[in-house]
C-alpha cells in the first residue's frame, strides 16, 4: 500500500485510475477544481462522490502556491499520477495544462520526497505538430530529467474518442469518414483497462523509466470498419458518408483567416486542425517510417465491440467529448 496523489483526477481517465488506486488499497489523495468534469457540471459534494474512497482537496493546478498549499500541504508521498489534459486543445490552454500545471505537479512531489510518477500522455506524440503534442512533449522531457522514477503511458485511443457518432447513427444519419475511411486504424483501449495498466506501473520494475505505448485487445480497426460494425450491432445496413481531406483543410484555412479578427474562431480552427489531424494518422506505434499495428501493444479485456454494446444499452453517460467534440 502507497499514499498516491493524483491531478487531473476528474477526467476520463483519471476517475478510473482514483478507483483503481483505492480498489487495491492505496491510500488516495485528489486534487481538483471546486467546478469539475464537462462544463463544470460537478460540484464539490459531486466531486466527493464521484471518487469516493479518496481524500479530495480543492484548489487551482494552474497556480503552483495552490497545488503546494491546496494539493500536497507539504505532505510526504510515495507516487503521483498526472492525468491533466487540456479541454480545448488551443495553444495557451494547451501550454497552461500539459506543460505548465505538470511541472507544479512534479516540482511539488519533488519537495515532498515522491520517489514515482505515473504520467498519462498520448501517442500522437510521435508526430508532434499541433501546440498541445509539443506541450506534452515538454513535459515529458522535463520528467524524464527530473531524477524521480517515471513512467510515461502513451495510449493509443480512448473508446470515448470513437464514441462521437454513436448519437448521429442512432438518429438515422451517416457516419463520417475522411477519405475511404481506410486511412487510418487504431487499436482503442477502455477506460478501465487503461487505469489497471497505470497503476501496475507502480508494481512492474519493467514499466519504470520507460515510454509504455499501449493499445487495448484485439486487431488494430478503421473508421470504416467502426462504422460498419455500430451499423451491425443497431442491425441497420451502413451509410456511410465520406469527407474529404481537402474539405477539410479549406473549412481549416477559413476559419484561421476569420481567427485573425475573432478568438471564437480561432479556437474552432485550432479545433478543425485537432480533428484533421486524426482523421489522417493512425493512432498505432510509428516505427520505422510507418504505423505499425503488429508492433502496437495490447492490453486489458473489452474490446470496441463490447463498448458499443454497452453505450447503446446504457447511453452515453461518462462518455461526453464536451470541447473535444468535432462531429
Amino acid at each position: 500500500m502507497s499514499r498516491v496523489f493524483v491531478a487531473g483526477a476528474t477526467g476520463y481517465i483519471g476517475q478510473h485510475v482514483v478507483r483503481e488506486l483505492v480498489a487495491r488499497g492505496h491510500e488516495v489523495v485528489c486534487l481538483a477544481r471546486p467546478r469539475s468534469g464537462v462544463d463544470g457540471r460537478l460540484d464539490e459534494d459531486a466531486v466527493r462522490a464521484t471518487l469516493a474512497g479518496a481524500e479530495v482537496r480543492f484548489g487551482d493546478v494552474t497556480s503552483e502556491r495552490s497545488v503546494r498549499e491546496d494539493g500536497f500541504r507539504g505532505e510526504p508521498f510515495d507516487a503521483t499520477f498526472s492525468c491533466l489534459a487540456t479541454r480545448t486543445g488551443e495553444p495557451r490552454d494547451a501550454w497552461a495544462i500539459e506543460h505548465e500545471a505538470n511541472e507544479h505537479v512534479l516540482q511539488a512531489a519533488a519537495d515532498v520526497g515522491c520517489e514515482r510518477f505515473v504520467l498519462l500522455s498520448a501517442i500522437c506524440v510521435q508526430k508532434p505538430v499541433l501546440p498541445f503534442q509539443r506541450a506534452k512533449l515538454a513535459f515529458e522531457r522535463s520528467l524524464q530529467e527530473s531524477g524521480l522514477t517515471w513512467s510515461i503511458v502513451r495510449p493509443t485511443a480512448f473508446f470515448k474518442s470513437l464514441a462521437g457518432q454513436v448519437g448521429r447513427v442512432k438518429a438515422g444519419k451517416p457516419f463520417l469518414v475522411f477519405g475511404d475511411g481506410e486511412l487510418t486504424a487504431c487499436k482503442p483501449i477502455g477506460e478501465s483497462d487503461l487505469a489497471r495498466f497505470m497503476v501496475d506501473c507502480l508494481a512492474n520494475p519493467a514499466k519504470a523509466n520507460a515510454i509504455l505505448p499501449i493499445g487495448g485487445p484485439g486487431p488494430a480497426i478503421t473508421p470504416k470498419a467502426q462504422a460498419e460494425l455500430l451499423f451491425a450491432l443497431l442491425g441497420q445496413e451502413p451509410k456511410i458518408k465520406r469527407v474529404p481531406v481537402a474539405l477539410m483543410s479549406a473549412i481549416i484555412g477559413g476559419l484561421a483567416a476569420g481567427g485573425l479578427f475573432s478568438g471564437q474562431l480561432r479556437a474552432k480552427a485550432e479545433l478543425a486542425r485537432i480533428g484533421r489531424f486524426y482523421g489522417t494518422e493512425s493512432m498505432l506505434l510509428w516505427k520505422d517510417g510507418r504505423y505499425d499495428a503488429d508492433a502496437t501493444p495490447s492490453f486489458g479485456t473489452e474490446t470496441l465491440r463490447d463498448f458499443y454494446e454497452r453505450v447503446l444499452r446504457e447511453g452515453l453517460a461518462g462518455q461526453e467529448l464536451g470541447d473535444h467534440a468535432v462531429f
